[in-house]
């Protein structure tokens, strides 16, 4: 969990999986991310934002996937990911299912990279047939990296862009993120429970092309691989 003080900018950062120019997904992730700096503004927190697009980043995750390392430019996405106190994930659904690109480069994380990290879920599509996507893909996703999403998820298909309902649902998410962040829950998660959780290795981003600086060995299972005693 990154060393956020009480009184330093909250960093969100923003993972949008969406490919097009423009890029449904992407504006609806700057509606989140405006409207969760809003809300974090009315409890007298200041907010950055990042944004990582992994569109220009396809072939150095499909590289990552296949040779088990990290590049320098996904290196750097993946800490920036790892140093944020919030995140919001914006995907596109294709065929029924998340993005291939989106699911790929949460496969290159390290399964501790988003441990008790408060999240907005996001998703667009060409149809309100995939609502569901959600809650049936990417939440159960997110429960697996033992991440925190709030509550409210939000889709959107071509006829919510223009009705008030899908900003009253942004409204909601963002304030239950900043309701998540400001009060700590994270932090005072990572921190009391940390000890239980696998972190064998450190995030995908400390195995780099230079080697595997991250990689601690002194677990009983890297002990075993390596020839020593558990």
């Amino acid at each position: 969990m990154n060393e956020n003080k009480e009184n330093d900018p909250i960093r969100l950062v923003v993972i949008n999986a969406g490919v097009s120019d423009p890029s449904s997904s992407r504006l609806l992730a700057d509606r989140i991310a405006q409207k969760s700096v809003d809300r974090l503004a009315e409890a007298d927190r200041t907010a950055s934002v990042s944004i990582i697009e992994l569109g220009p980043l396809a072939t150095d995750i499909a590289k990552a996937m296949v040779a088990g390392f990290a590049n320098e430019a996904l290196s750097a996405a993946l800490e920036k990911v790892a140093g944020a106190d919030a995140v919001i994930v914006s995907s596109p659904v294709y065929k029924a299912g998340l993005s291939g690109l989106f699911k790929s480069f949460v496969d290159v994380m390290d399964n501790d990279l988003l441990v008790a990290r408060p999240m907005i879920l996001a998703a667009t599509a060409g149809s309100a047939r995939h609502a569901m996507v959600l809650d049936d893909q990417m939440r159960p996703l997110f429960a697996y990296m033992r991440a925190l999403p709030v509550p409210t998820s939000i889709f959107a298909a071509p006829e919510d862009w223009g009705v008030p309902d899908l900003g009253r649902r942004i409204d909601r998410a963002a304030t239950e993120l900043a309701a998540f962040v400001t009060a700590g829950v994270g932090r005072a998660i990572s921190e009391k429970a940390w000890g239980s959780y696998q972190h064998q290795f450190g995030s995908s981003a400390a195995r780099t092309e230079q080697g595997n600086e991250g990689v601690d060995f002194d677990t009983d299972l890297m002990r075993l691989a390596t020839g020593g005693r558990a």
